[in-house]
């Protein structure tokens, strides 16, 4: 049988074009609201927090935007008034429902910040109905727990804002997602050996750097989710800096890049690295490069950097949900988990 994140995986080269052709004609919307600010300040929790990464390196490294990543107990918990004029505060919620995000942007507008929201939950959700401007992505209802189509869709989302913010990329390569996806879908790479690889380890390290940190991030989260593996997502600068350690013979690394950009060969040598000292290192993207110094590799997008978060992504939902089946849980429905997580 067929589960229903594994059909929501399939779904995601039509979400992402109905996502990209609504939002990319709006980057002049962003634009004008964003013309007298000069940071950007996101606001998310769990999944959508993985994107915001994404969001925080594009425009930082492509618009020269200083981003930060906001903590929603300031204003929720602690209720400390900031002074946030100059700021564009972006809250990402899936559900638009999540009432600590919510509550977050209306304090950051109180604070003088210019908002967005980016939501699947549509113009009237309460997120999109506190923001200065909406982002709506177009993944349609997501019945698995484990976010896929809405997360591709936000990063997408992101894209587009990252264009109104002035990044110097090419929105030609964005158009190119939903096919990069499509192909990805059809072609995974070496799945099975992944999943055997992983099949009787308690845990893993799951390591990207700069625009691919993101992806690392969220294929940890998934796999933990949905595979109860302890599963620790790393720059791997920040690897290098001592949890290195814990990489051997019984928790493998999975590493993640582009198939270009200046992490590449940083990537490239920590997978030799990893597999020169006994331990097993799986590779995501990073080209023929990766895959030639990893034990055994998935694919990745033929996409530029800037945009191939939005792929490789993909190949790791694969094998979560691969992985899942072959431990005996449903990746439908983790344990202890809901679809709305509301957090004060």
């Amino acid at each position: 049988m067929t589960t229903k994140m594994r059909s929501e995986i399939a779904e995601q080269p039509a979400a992402l074009r109905a996502t990209i052709d609504a939002l990319l004609p709006r980057t002049a919307e962003v634009q004008a609201l964003a013309q007298d600010t000069r940071q950007t300040l996101f606001v998310a929790r769990g999944t959508s927090d993985n994107a915001a990464v994404y969001g925080r390196y594009l425009i930082e490294a492509r618009a020269g935007r200083l981003s930060a990543l906001g903590a929603p107990s300031i204003a929720t918990t602690y209720r400390r008034k900031l002074d946030l004029e100059g700021v564009l505060a972006v809250g990402l919620s899936q559900s638009g429902r999540t009432e600590e995000i919510v509550e977050t942007i209306e304090w950051a507008k109180a604070c003088g910040a210019k908002t967005v929201a980016i939501t699947n939950g549509g113009e009237n959700s309460p997120l999109a109905q506190v923001a200065d401007l909406a982002l709506c992505t177009l993944a349609g209802e997501e019945k698995a727990v484990p976010a896929t189509k809405t997360y591709t869709t936000q990063l997408a989302a992101l894209a587009v804002l990252a264009l109104g913010l002035g990044a110097d990329v090419d929105p030609d390569d964005l158009r190119r997602v939903p096919d990069a996806v499509e192909k990805l879908i059809s072609d995974p790479g070496d799945l099975q050996a992944v999943v055997d690889g992983l099949a009787d380890k308690p845990g893993v390290v799951v390591s990207g750097r700069g625009l691919a940190f993101s992806t690392a991030l969220e294929l940890a989260l998934k796999l933990k989710e949905a595979c109860y593996l302890h599963a620790m997502g790393l720059s791997y600068a920040d690897l290098l800096h001592g949890p290195i350690a814990v990489v051997d013979e019984d928790t493998p690394a999975i590493l993640v890049a582009a198939g270009e950009g200046p992490t590449l060969a940083g990537t490239v040598a920590l997978a030799q690295r990893v597999t020169g000292a006994g331990a097993s290192a799986f590779g995501v993207g990073g080209g023929t490069e990766l895959a030639a110094a990893s034990t055994a590799a998935l694919n990745g997008p033929d996409l530029p950097e800037w945009v191939a978060p939005l792929g490789l992504i993909v190949p790791g939902q694969l094998l979560t949900e691969a992985l899942a089946r072959r431990l005996g849980i449903d990746p439908d429905a983790p344990r202890g988990l809901n679809k709305v997580t509301q957090t004060d």
